[in-house]
């Protein structure tokens, strides 16, 4: 079954009113929701996304029983913007968290025309999370994985509404896949355990221990983001498939291994007789590393702002809500999945609150989102310094990206032009100045720190 919507009204802030429950609509009773996210993964990094190389049974056959989104955006190009945008429902413009980490000189290049912005790292206090509101909600809460939103332990997963925490620290990535990791939050166990099924192991543990209370597990990897290292016995299977779609073997194996826990964490849901009444999503925190991952036929890839960088999986399946294998091209942005998991807890917000996403769930029913366009902010240079501060804005077909070391703009047809390859802002003014128009409203709106030019 495949479900195609164009994005029709304006977009601004949803309320949750607005975007989860119409009037006199009765709440769902309120499901598990494991929410998985991987570090890094690309766009085309699933055998369901299309790699013929790649093994992925366990999230291909996810893909069979829910809904696979075609269309899906990170909120950034990197990965902490895109982790407090989850836990936050908020843009990384507005919650002024907009680069990996803090930001500094390791990330600028020499000749630089432009100053990036100031950038919080730290997950504030001032924000209230997922975790905190699904706890209000009668939630159980456990973390399970990559945090990376603050080096102080006073912004850990367990200061943000989380009851356990098992990974989660302000490392990017894991000194080691083996063990011991020497990650703070995770003692060592057995020497030589593979993490990623250490936190499959974990959250199991937390599945068992809570499963008669409603949970909000999150389990987001660190795989397969760097450095290298699978499981001896599943890298053989690659070697010499480099080429379109593997540049590297140790890769293949680490998103092989990946797929292999998650699928136990799936299994345990069916064995505990809980996955009908269980809520999962699936995604990753931006696109593939080009140094790691074939985005092709995507241009570019983590820390752009075109679409190898932005652009990846995303897999949902919600009993009674969604249908088997349905494929659905609607544009959707990690935002949407906060709104979602509102959705499906019955959690609440003031009349003073409001979210920038949509809850899917109108998509599922073969309906439309309320809004038109999605919109991307990162003014700063990432950790490869190639590429160029910018923000972005979709909207139907288009994208527009303006640029800010020379006030360039570039437009792209991605109906007709999915690589990005041709540059059509002088052949249609009147899109480029409407769309231009737009973004520069929206980075007023969520006041978006904005690069300086250096004189």
């Amino acid at each position: 079954m495949r479900i195609s919507s164009i994005l029709l009204v304006t977009f601004s802030q949803v309320t949750l009113s607005q975007s989860i429950l119409a009037a006199g609509e009765a709440a769902p009773e309120q499901p598990h929701i494991i929410c998985i996210m991987a570090d890094d993964l690309g766009w085309q990094d699933l055998h369901c996304q299309g790699n013929q190389i790649l093994r992925t049974p366990q999230l291909d056959r996810l893909a069979e029983q829910g809904v696979r989104f075609t269309n899906a955006y990170a909120a950034a190009p990197v990965c902490s913007p895109t982790r407090a945008a989850l836990m936050t429902g908020l843009a990384p413009a507005r919650l002024h968290i907009t680069q990996h980490g803090a930001d500094g000189k390791q990330f600028w290049p020499e000749g630089r025309l432009i100053q990036p912005p100031p950038t919080q790292h730290e997950l504030p206090h001032s924000t209230t999370t997922l975790a905190e509101r699904l706890k209000s909600a009668g939630y159980v809460t456990g973390f399970f994985g990559k945090w990376h939103l603050g080096n102080d332990k006073k912004y850990w997963p367990t200061e943000h509404g989380f009851d356990v925490n098992v990974g989660g620290c302000g490392m990017g990535g894991p000194p080691t896949y083996f063990d011991p990791y020497r990650i703070p939050t995770l003692p060592p166990r057995q020497e030589g355990e593979y993490l990623t099924d250490r936190l499959a192991d974990e959250t199991i543990t937390f599945l068992r221990r809570e499963k008669d209370k409603p949970m909000f597990v999150c389990l987001w990897t660190y795989n397969p983001h760097y450095p290298f290292e699978a499981p001896k016995g599943l890298i053989p299977y690659y070697e010499g498939k480099e080429g379109p779609g593997l540049k590297n073997p140790v890769y293949g194996g680490q998103i092989e291994a990946t797929d292999r826990a998650i699928g136990r964490v799936l299994e345990e849901l069916d064995a505990l007789g809980i996955a009908e009444q269980s809520l999962v999503i699936f995604t990753s925190d931006n696109g593939g590393w080009s140094g790691a991952t074939d985005n092709l036929p995507l241009r570019e890839g983590k820390g752009y702002l075109y679409e190898g960088g932005l652009r990846v999986p995303l897999i949902v399946r919600w009993p009674g809500m969604t249908k088997a294998g349905t494929i659905v091209e609607t544009p959707v942005v990690t935002m949407d999945l906060s709104a979602t998991i509102f959705d499906a807890a019955s959690a609440s917000l003031s009349s003073e609150e409001s979210l920038d996403g949509e809850s899917l769930r109108p998509l599922f029913n073969g309906e439309r989102l309320q809004r038109d366009a999605l919109f991307f902010h990162y003014p700063h240079f990432a950790f490869h310094k190639a590429n160029r501060p910018g923000s972005a804005i979709r909207s139907e077909q288009y994208k527009l990206i303006i640029r800010y070391d020379d006030d360039s703009v570039e437009l792209f047809d991605l109906q007709s032009d999915p690589s990005e390859t041709r540059n059509i802002a002088e052949a249609i003014p009147d899109v480029t100045l409407k769309l231009k128009t737009r973004l520069t409203g929206w980075l007023s709106e969520t006041n978006a720190g904005l690069p300086e030019k250096i004189k």
